[in-house]
């Protein structure tokens, strides 16, 4: 079990990244959130099996067909226990 909160910069608020994202981690399994935060970067927060995190995690690197990802950071954090994936709006 695996559980990475992943950054994404770029050209990627606006492009329905949320829901790119989204529908990847429920087709994956993977649950959590992604959420759009206010310095203009994506904020995914990715829970599930180690093969199926690494699957979203390399898919926000490419990101949907208009979105531009720059940069993508991601580091392991402590397991939540999430029940779904949701997408957060501020």
């Amino acid at each position: 079990m695996k559980t990475l909160k992943i950054n994404i910069s770029g050209s990627v608020q606006g492009m329905s990244f949320r829901n790119f994202v989204k529908t990847h981690a429920d087709s994956l399994g993977v649950k959590g959130f992604v959420r759009n935060l206010d310095t203009g970067i994506v904020e995914v927060v990715a829970e599930g099996r180690d093969e199926s995190v690494n699957d979203l995690l390399k898919l926000c690197r490419e990101g949907p067909p208009h979105a531009q990802v720059k940069e993508t950071e991601a580091r392991e954090i402590k397991h939540e226990g999430f029940k779904d994936f949701k997408v957060l709006r501020l």
